[in-house]
């Protein structure tokens, strides 16, 4: 049996460890490149509804797959369940884009 081990207030936030945990989430989904005025303006609105919601997204892919880990833009912040809602709802508002996966909430720094 493993005792816990007993840290500092300082050091669990140096290390981002229990309420200093920072909580993000995947994406994944496909774009259909056919049409690039519409691919244009996903992306610009896509940013906006980032912005707006105060995260930072990683982004990855290459042109038929889009993916990204979303965070907070606070420096000890989390993304929650309405950022989930809120980037899946954005994603899929738009018909350029489809199967749309969104992950649950995992730790940024030690579950990647």
């Amino acid at each position: 049996m493993t005792t816990p081990i007993k840290r500092s207030n300082r050091l669990r936030k140096k290390l981002y460890l229990d309420e200093y945990a920072i909580l993000g989430f995947e994406f994944s989904c496909k774009i259909d490149l056919s049409e690039e005025a519409d691919y244009g303006q996903f992306f610009d609105n896509f940013a906006g509804q980032v912005e707006d919601r105060n995260l930072f997204v990683s982004l990855d892919g290459n042109e038929e797959l889009f993916e990204g880990f979303v965070t907070s833009g606070d420096r000890y912040g989390s993304a929650t369940e309405e950022d989930r809602k809120a980037i899946e709802d954005a994603l899929s508002a738009y018909k350029i884009v489809s199967d749309v996966t969104i992950g649950k909430l995992v730790d940024a720094c030690y579950e990647m």
